[in-house]
Order: C-alpha cells, then structure tokens, then sequence
C-alpha cells in the first residue's frame, strides 16, 4: 500500500524576496515528496518564512507558534520550520522560547529544508542550521511558482550599503550577483511556461554588476529582456537612488516591453536624516531622477518608502520630507514609523522621538500621501488602459461583479465583467456578447489582457465600469488555464473573487533593503 504523502504550508512575512524564497522552499518540499495542504487543512509541516525588518516581527512570530504548540502536541508526527530573517537572526533563541519548534534554519541555506525535517524527525531533537554566507544561489533550487503568469527572477542577493535603520545586509550578507546568462536563461525558460510578467529582484537591484565590475550591467539586463519573445511586462524592485544611473532612465524608456513604473525608496527628504541614515544621496538627486524619469517617461507612476519618526527627526525634518512628496507626487507611499531593530547603529542613537510625536507625523504624511495619490488616480478617468488580467487581488470582486487588472503603471484597476462587446473566442475587437458578469467561454483568464476605459479614482485602486472594449488571449492565459486542468483553447473566465496568491504582489509589506 502506498503511503499517503504528508502535506506542507509554508506561510511567508516581509518582503519580495520572502515571496519568492518560499516559491523555492514549496518547491524542495514537493520536490521531496510532500504535498501542498487544502485550505483550511492543518499540514504535517508548517514552515514560517520570516521578517526581521519590523518591530513586531519577533512578536509575530511567537504568537503563531504558541498557537501551535497545542495542536501540534495532540498531532504526533506534526514539524514546525522556522526559517527567513528573524531565523538568521535569533538562531538557538527560537528553540529556547518555542521548544516545540523542530527545524532552524537561515536565509543561505533554504535548500537544506528536507534533509533537516527528516533529520529531526529521525533523531527526535531540533535541528538548528545557520550558515554565514551562500553556498548556492538561491535561483538554482526548484520553485513551486504561486502565480501562472508572472514570475520572480533574482538578479542578485545581499547588500553593500551600510544603512543604520537596516538589519537586512547582515542577515543577507554582502551583494552576489548572477551572470547575465543565467538570468536571460532562466527568463526565457518562464517565458516558455507562459510567464508573460517578470519582476527582476535584487535587495538593491540597479547596483547589479558591480561584482564583476559592469556598471551599467542592469540597463543592459533590462535591453536584453525587451528581446525576449513573448515576455509582454517587465518590472523591477528596489532600486537604490544612489546608484541610479542614466542609462537606466533610457533602457526603461526604451525598451516597449519595460514597464513605465519605478518603486525607488526615499525614507527621508531632509539631508540631515538622509545622512544620519547613511543613505548616500540627497534631496536634490533623488528629485533629479524623478524629474529626469518624468522627462523620458511622462506617463510613469513613482512609488516609494518613506520612515517618519528616525532618531533626531524635527518638525523641520519632517517637513522637508512633506515638501518631496509634494514635488515627487507619488502614485503611492509605504509609509513607516521607525522601531528600533537590535542590531543596527540607529537603535543606539540618543535622541528618539517620542511616540506621540511619530503618530502624528506618520498621520500627516499619509493624509498628504493619499491626497496626491487620489488626484494622480483622477488624471486617468476617461483614459483606455491595458490591464493583465489578475488573480485573487479583487477582495470585493465577487460582490461588485467585477475582474480586477493591473496597468502598465501598476496601478490596480477594478473592472466590469461586461464582454458584450468583444468577439467569443477572439483576440480583439467587436463581435458576438457574452454578456455581463459572463463567465462563458469568451471571458478573460488570469495573464489575459484586456482593454478597459477608467470610469471612477480612488486614491488606491481606479474602476472601469462599462463594456470590455479589447480582449486578447495570451499564453499566459493558456497556462492559468492549464493549471485548473482545462485545456490551452479553454476560454473559461476567471471565477469571480477566487481567493489566490496569484500575481506577485506589486510592493512589499516591508521595505526590500533600498
């Protein structure tokens, strides 16, 4: 008799590179002969993929594990994983305050996952595995990609810069670049599944290169991917404004299938903080890029990551960070208080500013940053955009009837499940209905592409109420297709608010170290 497979949930915290590092750990899991867990189903192995970034991370953390303590002593057999940041970071800690833990492990040995679960279910003793620098490149590992038609790809991992708020660089190491072959390889595999989005990643991704010494290593990246066929958008995050060169400005705009969107952190506008940070650029050239950006690219959307509250912060301070969003005008902001990370030079300053004082200027910040963003979004009602067709972004989709899309620019767009007026089963065009909220052969898969006129703003999302005006059939769309176990010529739409992961998401829940 075959045993049945035990199952595995991995749940990830932080940024990007979480994300695409737990695609990989579902992929050795699988790999290794578990099966991903339904939902609502307790795994045989349940493994956190960690944050060290914000303040509450560690609380986090421990909270999920006692609420697993019980239902993991009333289930023999049961592991629990800890692995990430916070796991590179804490090491033996973890297992001192959560004994029940079984397996720990680092952020440059995520492929010794299986061999450590089976080690410690053999030896009936935790396994603690903390490595100081990589010894494979992540990106060799295989990967259980959440979504059908967008992908991560790693141009690098690690940091050079030194910034006193950060722990990243010393959880991550220092920067490892993949040779540019690799890279195009590995695209142009994607692309061979149906992957029709690529997200270059990197922890400062325009500082690509200078490992082997190519400074303008990343606009020659971006060039050779606008010559991949069939890759429709390409984006990247984050880049580092120092490092944020010219030629880089002109691949962007150059090149048709990058996309016109640029996530570049600033955290302060004040020259004062920006150097007690150690970020080492000012107000004056961070504007300049945005300017010069604007220049190639009118059209672009610049989001960004802004800190309020860093020790010795004034209202001047403060202000002088206002005064960039005002000029800079960003599509949208994550915004931060500051917390203290153990580790880092900045939680040993003098002068933090008290609580209160950060609530307030975290508050008028994002007032600012919404009311502009919200005035940005209404420049576009009554323009036709091209959205790709996404999976499980629309919380509301269901009850609106609507699909949900994203722009070139990446905005969010909610839009009517209204295909009276495009061809069943064509590319483009006018023809036979299908009606609205159809979900008949003839609607859009997830990776397809449609054509919508933006009807409504809201400061973080747009609507486009009214008939689908374009549809086009991607093979992205295909592979979505193929992975409910419908063939490439099913045009079923997408089911209106299925709960997914889908597409990667578009900025993290923290910064990447930028």
């Amino acid at each position: 008799m075959t045993a049945t497979p035990r199952t595995y949930e991995v749940r990830t915290y932080g940024c990007q590179m979480n994300v695409h590092d737990s695609e990989r750990l579902s992929g050795l899991l699988e790999g290794a002969g578990y099966t991903a867990a339904a939902d609502g189903e307790t795994a045989d192995v349940v493994v956190f993929n960690t944050c060290a970034v914000r303040e509450n991370a560690d609380n986090r953390l421990y909270g999920n594990l006692g609420h697993l303590a019980p239902i993991k002593a009333a289930r023999p057999g049961m592991q629990i994983a800890v692995g990430g940041c916070l796991a590179q970071k804490d090491r033996a800690t973890i297992t001192q305050r959560a004994p029940w833990v079984d397996v720990v492990f680092g952020t440059h040995n995520i492929g010794a996952l299986p061999v450590l679960l089976e080690r410690a279910r053999v030896q009936e003793e935790a396994q603690v595995e903390i490595l100081e620098s990589l010894e494979v490149f992540p990106s060799t590992l295989p990967t259980k990609r959440e979504s059908a038609y967008a992908a991560w790809v790693s141009v690098s991992v690690g940091c050079n810069n030194t910034c006193t708020f950060c722990i990243v660089p010393s959880l991550r190491g220092k920067e490892k670049d993949r040779r540019p072959g690799e890279i195009l390889a590995e695209v142009e595999a994607l692309v061979a599944e149906g992957v029709s989005e690529i997200t270059l990643l990197g922890q400062n991704v325009n500082s690509y290169g200078v490992e082997f010494g190519d400074r303008q290593a990343f606009s020659k990246l971006l060039r050779a991917c606008g010559d991949v066929d069939g890759l429709e958008r390409v984006r990247f995050t984050s880049p580092h404004p120092a490092e944020f060169t010219d030629d880089v400005i002109e691949a962007m705009a150059e090149t048709p299938n990058v996309m016109p969107q640029l996530h570049m952190p600033l955290q302060s506008g004040s020259d004062r903080m920006l150097r007690a940070m150690r970020r080492s650029y000012r107000q004056s050239k961070y504007l300049g890029i945005i300017e010069r950006v604007r220049a190639a690219m009118p059209e672009a959307a610049i989001t960004t990551d802004i800190i309020v509250g860093f020790p010795g912060e004034t209202e001047e301070d403060f202000q002088a960070t206002l005064d960039v969003v005002r000029q800079a005008r960003f599509a949208s902001a994550f915004t931060f208080q500051y917390s203290k990370r153990p580790g880092t030079p900045a939680a040993a300053l003098d002068d933090q500013v008290p609580p209160e004082v950060v609530r307030d200027r975290y508050d008028r910040l994002v007032e600012l940053v919404n009311e502009i963003a919200w005035d940005e979004n209404k420049r576009l009602v009554g323009r036709e955009v091209e959205l790709m067709v996404a999976e499980g972004e629309g919380r509301k989709d269901a009850e609106t009837l609507r699909l949900s899309g994203r722009g070139p620019d990446n905005r969010l767009v909610h839009f009517e499940a209204d295909y009276s007026l495009v061809s069943t089963g064509s590319t483009t065009g006018v023809g036979s209905t299908t009606g609205v909220g159809s979900t008949t052969e003839g609607g859009p898969r997830p990776g397809d592409l449609v054509t919508v006129g933006i009807t409504y703003a809201a400061p973080h999302h747009l609507v486009a109420d009214g008939p689908v005006r374009a549809l086009r059939r991607t093979r992205s769309g295909d592979a979505w297709a193929l992975r409910q176990g419908q063939g490439p010529a099913a045009a079923g739409s997408v089911g209106l608010g299925m709960p997914s992961v889908g597409v990667p998401a578009p900025l993290p829940d923290a910064p990447v170290c930028g």
